[in-house]
């Protein structure tokens, strides 16, 4: 019988480090169960918007969740997968063709590389790297539509990519971090991309979905058209900034805002009482957060829950789906998303996020769960773990063949990048 795989993925972010560690069977890839056996995720120090400030407090950090997660597991982590994110994170589609080697035989392998390695020659300066390279689309002859040529007959192959690039500065200060706790990085992916291995569904690709993931300091947007990404972007502002903007308006401090916005996010079934309370002349006593109950530090006088929804929560969630809006404007691919909005990340969870995405987009909206996991998944049971949960989905793909370096590859089905993995290690090299 085959030796379990331990897939173990790494997600820091500006609020959060949450480290996952899976059992996966041997045929995992063919159906078979990725069963989660590590969780945890402590407080972030270090990391302003996805993004490595601080070496020193970044690396006490992870190695907090690391060794946290390897207790829990009985299992000591050697290599994993880790986010990386930010507003440097930027994309574009690239268009490539080259001619088949051998045009009387199929297409090969070295083919679909070959075109893949064409689409991936663009501009770039010195201070940024491509993260990901995903092939869209294939076009045989003419042939539009073709999700894998490999094995079909023609003399010209096209591809449309989408390839996503960052900072190579702050994604060599991230690898870094990761390595200084002991730990081989197999690969950095786009925290947007592995969130929506997590939660979107094979229909929503399909038909065209936008995922929103709203984290701490930052909002991943990607948008998914015929099954495949068509554009990525990363919006400077997060969940914390509603977090601050409940500080300030009712002068406590930014620990007892986010525990009185969670209260408030776990309360569905408040307003339904508010309008019955209302009938009975209780309004504003139904109104009234309970503020005994959150235990507070400040003394805090009656707060009214609808003050604090529509007065300060809702003007900001608008303004995030504002940034939405325009990234969608700006991609061209708006009226494509029959699927509408998919929403994840711990901001998912602020009262009335679906109602006013609805409000501001047009689109129908949902909060994701996550799937395909086993085990521990009452652990990670809220859509804050799913880049996290994605890490682990996608490190289930990946053949890491047991080379352990810091690779920033694509995202690509077909490893034909062995140059740019060895030059990438000598740029890593003191």
């Amino acid at each position: 019988m085959a030796k379990d795989r331990i897939i173990c993925g790494i997600d820091v972010g500006s609020s959060k480090i949450a480290t996952l560690i899976a059992s996966v069977d041997s045929q995992a890839s063919g159906g078979g169960k990725i069963n989660l056996i590590g969780v945890s995720a402590t407080p972030s120090r270090g990391v302003k918007k996805n993004q490595v400030v601080d070496i020193d407090e970044a690396i006490g950090a992870i190695t907090e969740s690391v060794e946290a997660a390897e207790r829990m597991a009985g299992y000591s982590i050697q290599q994993a997968f880790v986010t990386v994110g930010g507003p440097q994170i930027e994309s574009v589609n690239q268009h490539a063709v080259v001619a088949v080697s051998a045009p009387e035989e199929e297409i090969k392998n070295s083919d679909v590389q070959r075109v893949n390695d064409a689409a991936r020659a663009i501009p770039l300066p010195s201070s940024r790297e491509i993260l990901h390279v995903i092939p869209r689309t294939f076009t045989v002859d003419g042939q539009e539509g073709i999700k894998d040529p490999i094995g079909m007959t023609g003399v010209r192959l096209e591809t449309e990519t989408h390839i996503i690039t960052g900072s190579a500065t702050s994604m060599r200060n991230l690898v870094k971090c990761v390595q200084e706790v002991g730990i081989d990085v197999a690969e950095l992916v786009f925290s947007g991309i592995v969130s929506s291995l997590a939660i979107l569904s094979d229909t929503e690709k399909e038909l065209g979905a936008v995922l929103v993931d709203i984290g701490g300091e930052t909002t991943d947007v990607v948008i998914f058209i015929d099954g495949s990404v068509a554009y990525s972007s990363v919006i400077p502002i997060g969940a914390r900034h509603i977090t601050s903007d409940m500080a300030v308006g009712l002068r406590v401090s930014l620990e007892s805002a986010e525990k009185i916005k969670l209260s408030l996010g776990k309360s569905p079934k408040l307003p339904v009482l508010d309008e019955e309370s209302s009938k009975n002349g209780k309004k504003k006593e139904e109104e009234a957060i309970d503020i005994k109950a959150l235990g507070l530090a400040e003394e805090v006088q009656k707060i009214s829950r609808k003050a604090v929804v529509d007065g300060i929560i809702k003007p900001r969630l608008q303004e995030i789906f504002k940034y939405v809006g325009k990234e969608l404007k700006k991609s061209s691919f708006g009226t494509q998303v029959p699927s509408g909005l998919v929403i994840c990340g711990g901001g998912a969870q602020t009262v009335g996020v679906l109602e006013q995405a609805k409000y501001v987009l047009g689109f129908p909206a949902r909060v994701g769960q996550i799937e395909g996991l086993s085990g521990l998944v009452d652990e990670i049971d809220s859509p804050s773990f799913a880049s996290a949960a994605g890490l682990i989905l996608y490190g289930v793909t990946q053949d890491t063949g047991g080379l352990h370096i810091p690779v920033l590859s694509g995202n690509l089905p077909i490893k034909g990048m062995i140059q740019k993995g060895i030059d990438l290690v000598k740029s890593f090299l003191p």
